[in-house]
């Protein structure tokens, strides 16, 4: 399975962008898709997480509020919207397909399928 994230780059803070995952070789069906980000010698932190039926979401507490995750399983793919950005929310946007069919982890250690990240600046 390969999983492509798209849909970074540059916002003012307080702006939008809104992030996909299109995976191939595999659908989405029966298992859960999370976003983590990652900045420069920190480790891999959980942002987001979704059930492939789009009926359980789960967010870290600093993007509550902020950011929305959905599910097209017609499409493939699944999306993060991010408004409100700050500063902080700068990072490398990973999705992931956990290793369960359901909605479980909050750990990297948790997911068995990484796409190739994208870039998000805020800039403040």
């Amino acid at each position: 399975v390969q999983l492509q994230a798209s849909g970074g780059g540059l916002v003012q803070a307080g702006g939008s962008l809104r992030l996909s995952c299109a995976a191939s070789g595999r659908t989405f069906v029966n298992y859960a898709v999370y976003w983590f980000r990652q900045t420069p010698g920190k480790e891999r932190e959980f942002v987001s997480g979704i059930q492939w039926s789009g009926n359980r979401m789960d967010y870290a507490r600093s993007v509550q509020g902020r950011f929305t995750i959905s599910i097209d399983n017609a499409m493939n793919a699944v999306y993060l919207q991010m408004n409100s950005l700050k500063s902080e929310d700068t990072a490398v946007y990973y999705c992931g397909i956990g290793k369960y069919s359901w909605l479980n982890t909050r750990e990297a250690s948790g997911i068995e399928y990484w796409g190739q990240g994208t870039l998000v600046t805020v800039s403040s």
